[in-house]
C-alpha cells in the first residue's frame, strides 16, 4: 500500500511560512490591543520611557535585564487580561458572578504586574 501524501493545508502549517503566520498573528493581536485597549496604549508609553532609562542606568546586564523585563511583563499580562475581557464579553455581556471574577483577577494580575515594575527598579537600583 503506498503512503499518502500530507494534505495540502497541512504542509502550508510547517515550517517558515507557519512561523510567519505566527508572527503574523502576533502582529494583528498588538495591534488590535494597541488600537482598541486605552490601558496597553498608556503601558506601551511608560514602556517607550523606561526602557530606555533601564539602557542608561547605573546597572549592570542582568539589572538591566529584569527592569526591562518587568516593564514587558506588564504588557504581557495586559494582553491576557484584555484576551479574557475579550473572550469574556463575547461569551456574554450580562453580568454574570464568574464574568466579573475572571476580568478582577485579569484586573490583579495586571496591578501585580505594575507593582513589581517601582519594586524591582528599587531593587535594582538601590541595592
Amino acid at each position: 500500500m503506498a503512503a499518502r501524501a500530507a494534505p495540502r493545508h497541512r504542509a502550508s502549517r510547517s515550517g517558515i511560512a507557519r512561523l510567519w503566520r505566527a508572527l503574523l498573528h502576533s502582529l494583528d493581536g498588538l495591534s488590535a490591543a494597541f488600537r482598541y485597549e486605552d490601558s496597553f496604549r498608556a503601558e506601551v508609553i511608560l514602556a517607550l520611557v523606561l526602557i530606555p532609562l533601564a539602557l542608561h542606568a547605573p546597572a549592570g546586564g542582568a539589572g538591566k535585564a529584569l527592569m526591562i523585563g518587568s516593564v514587558l511583563l506588564v504588557l504581557i499580562v495586559e494582553l491576557v487580561n484584555s484576551a479574557i475581557e475579550a473572550v469574556t464579553d463575547r461569551i456574554s455581556l450580562e453580568d454574570h458572578v464568574l464574568a466579573k471574577r475572571a476580568k478582577d483577577m485579569g484586573s490583579a494580575a495586571v496591578m501585580l504586574a505594575l507593582l513589581g515594575v517601582p519594586a524591582t527598579w528599587a531593587l535594582v537600583l538601590l541595592g
